[in-house]
């Protein structure tokens, strides 16, 4: 799907706040309010916008440990990257995973309360699954996190 600059800039300020009142929206991209909601619905339905959320505090919620996890692949068929990505679906603590070219096959990031409950993680994994290797980078503090999108709002 071709975005032009009012799909962008409607997409750029739903990053910034989800919250923003279809009136407000339809000034700041210049144009009223039916033909706003028209183009915000025609984002949704073709996936451009996949929902609309609350960020929060992790540690706020009591999860203050985050781990980036590699994880190597014993083997590199099919059938075993399908079940990896079937069991990360049911953690719920892996907030992100990321196939890669390099030193490892994947990168995870967990979100857990702490050391046990990453090793809980790390068990989990290893008893469903054969893995080569995983290793573990534990953030020590968050310099910057973002959840909008970089995207050009001003040119055609």
């Amino acid at each position: 799907m071709e975005l032009d600059r009012i799909d962008r800039k409607i997409v750029a300020t739903l990053m910034a706040d989800a919250t923003v009142p279809l009136a407000r929206l339809a000034d700041i991209v210049g144009l009223s309010q039916t033909p706003c909601w028209k183009r915000v619905r025609r984002l949704q339905e073709s996936g451009v916008i996949r929902a609309r959320v609350a960020v929060v505090d992790p540690e706020r919620l009591g999860l203050g440990l985050t781990v980036f996890a590699g994880v190597s692949a014993p083997e590199q068929t099919p059938s075993w990257h399908d079940r990896f990505g079937e069991l990360l679906d049911e953690i719920p603590e892996v907030m992100d995973a990321y196939q890669l070219a390099g030193n490892h096959d994947y990168v995870l990031r967990i979100v857990v309360p702490d050391m046990a409950g990453f090793d809980r993680i790390r068990q989990r994994i290893t008893e469903a699954i054969p893995v080569r290797e995983i290793s573990a980078n534990f953030a020590l503090r968050r310099l910057k996190a973002q959840t909008a999108l970089p995207i050009d709002t001003k040119s055609a």
